[in-house]
């Protein structure tokens, strides 16, 4: 089965390759480029990397609390500029 996914890639690298050499543009040159990619990539049925070691020692809660804190901030300095916008027009208007 290998070897038939390998032959196949080998005739698509080619047939881009050749693309390449009759127009020499760069979307020939990024399909040649992918289709190698592609032959070089693993099997459709390899078994997926398990990383749940390095995820499951990263602790995100005090870095969401920061960015919230940093949020209610921004927020805080928004309304108060609106307001100060609101007050000043009132004052001109009126």
């Amino acid at each position: 089965m290998f070897s038939k996914i390998l032959a196949l890639t080998v005739g698509l690298v080619s047939a881009g390759f050749a693309a390449v050499k009759e127009t020499g543009s760069k979307l020939a040159v990024a399909a040649a480029g992918g289709l190698v990619a592609l032959g070089a990539s693993k099997p459709a049925m390899a078994q997926p990397v398990d990383l749940t070691a390095l995820t499951a020692a990263v602790d995100f809660s005090t870095v969401i609390t920061a960015v919230l804190a940093v949020a209610g901030i921004l927020l805080g300095v928004y309304i108060a500029i609106k307001a100060t916008k609101f007050v000043i027009n009132m004052v001109k208007s009126g």
